[in-house]
């Protein structure tokens, strides 16, 4: 891998590309150090130093992992919609500072800026689904502060990526403290599809996966790869040229979404991965629950509604463990 000398990140570009992002895959560590990513948003920092994404407080594993062991990455692999021009490939790994003391304020922001990034989707909600919708509304904002950034500045992922770092005295603010008591954990209990079922001619529909180990200096490493083939047991993909791969858990995430982010389909697997030559051997263990978005509004809106029968009674517990009252959807001081 090419690293820059000096070795100094060239911040301003970065934050530009990645927050004209529509999506980035966010990948946070478990308690055993395996790897687990999901799409999300990223949006940028309010002093510009950081990329943020954000989670619901009624599924706030997202935001546990990364206050337990705050390494986490983000990978900007997937451009549909950000209207760049030529855009870079890279993976932001970074320090996460997690903020879920002020539920008010963090549900304020993330209304106004899912409003101001997609305001066509947004109009689209009527008005008594948006006050019936503070459970998702409801967020723990995760601030992630660079340490290194893998880039492919022309998307050829056949090249070896250039490598910024940001220093060794790269230090994150500490997170808000952890909420008293037990969490909710995962957010459904429904049981998991057959990963063989779910992931049926899903490369044809969905692209290429992102494949995330874990680095030795323990990162998480999302990496979206060149080639994939389903098998038996999983997956053989082949990486990004001139990046180590760790044998051990892994995670495959695949995952599309509109251009104007009107749906979203989303397939994420964990196993065991093992290095053969150029490629991986991903070993499916467990396929995780998702939430997907149909582009019909109609139907989105029955997603919603089932989901929120799922997680309403959530709410409350979520913001108490936090020692807060759930805001009111008027307290947002949300106007469209």
């Amino acid at each position: 891998m090419t690293v820059i000398h000096p070795p100094r990140l060239d911040w301003t570009r970065i934050l530009e590309q990645a927050s004209a992002h529509i999506t980035t895959e966010y990948a946070s560590l478990r308690r055993d150090g395996a790897p687990v990513t999901w799409p999300v948003t990223p949006y940028r920092g309010v002093d510009d130093r950081t990329i943020d994404v954000s989670t619901g407080i009624t599924y706030p594993l997202k935001a546990e992992r990364a206050r337990r062991n705050p390494k986490v990455a983000l990978s900007f692999s997937n451009p549909v919609g950000s209207g760049l021009d030529a855009p870079a490939t890279f993976v932001v790994q970074g320090l996460a500072t997690v903020r879920d003391a002020d539920l008010r304020a963090n549900s304020a922001r993330y209304l106004q800026a899912s409003y101001d990034r997609f305001p066509g989707t947004m109009k689209s909600v009527p008005d008594f689904m948006m006050r019936r919708m503070m459970f998702y509304w409801a967020r723990v904002w995760i601030e992630v502060t660079p340490v290194r950034v893998l880039c492919w500045p022309d998307g050829n992922l056949d090249h070896e990526p250039r490598i910024w770092t940001t220093g060794a005295d790269t230090v994150a603010p500490q997170s808000d403290p952890e909420p008293a008591g037990r969490g909710a954990g995962s957010w459904s209990n429904r049981p998991a599809p057959d990963w063989r079922d779910r992931t049926h001619e899903a490369i044809d529909r969905l692209g290429m996966p992102v494949l995330t180990t874990t680095t030795a200096d323990g990162w998480p490493l999302p990496l979206r790869v060149r080639a994939a083939e389903r098998t038996e047991t999983g997956f053989v993909v082949r990486p990004p040229a001139g990046v180590e791969i760790t044998d051990g858990p892994g995670c495959l995430t695949l995952h599309t979404h509109g251009s104007v982010f009107d749906s979203q389909e989303n397939i994420t697997l964990t196993g065991r991965c093992e290095r053969t030559g150029d490629d991986v051997a991903f070993t499916v263990e467990r396929t995780l629950n998702e939430v997907n978005v149909p582009r019909n509004p109609v139907r989105r809106m029955l997603n919603m509604l089932t989901l929120r029968r799922e997680l309403q009674h959530r709410l409350a517990a979520e913001a108490a463990r936090r020692g807060q009252a759930v805001p009111s959807f008027d307290e947002l001081g949300f106007r469209r």
